[in-house]
């Protein structure tokens, strides 16, 4: 179901708002599942520069290892950012139930609009 129209959606067009939403939320903030999201809301403030990148790809890769089942990530890029501060990463991937590999756009809104 698309979370802002509760139409229905594909699965992989799920599994990419899925992996947004765990990306985009700072780990201990839900109740009841203290461990959900990623790190990548605390590097927000961060200089861009190659170690922020770094942390950028390995807060994905371990983010989405632990909590999204339906894929096995293979590569994450970082695609861009804008002045709204709205980042995009790339990320190829195997469906767990073809292993069929996709490459998936990823967009992120972290920060005071999010």
């Amino acid at each position: 179901m698309n979370r802002e129209t509760g139409g229905t959606i594909s699965e992989l067009d799920h599994i990419i708002q899925s992996s947004s939403d765990i990306l985009e939320t700072r780990i201990g903030t839900r109740v009841m599942r203290r461990d959900y999201g990623s790190l990548i809301p605390e590097l927000v403030d961060q200089p861009f520069n190659d170690a922020t990148r770094l942390r950028l790809y390995a807060a994905t890769a371990m983010a989405l290892m632990r909590w999204e089942p339906r894929i096995t990530l293979s590569r994450v890029q970082f695609s861009g950012i804008t002045l709204e501060g709205k980042i995009e990463i790339d990320l190829e991937a195997a469906l767990v139930d073809s292993n069929e590999v996709q490459n998936l756009r990823v967009p992120l809104q972290l920060g005071a609009n999010a």
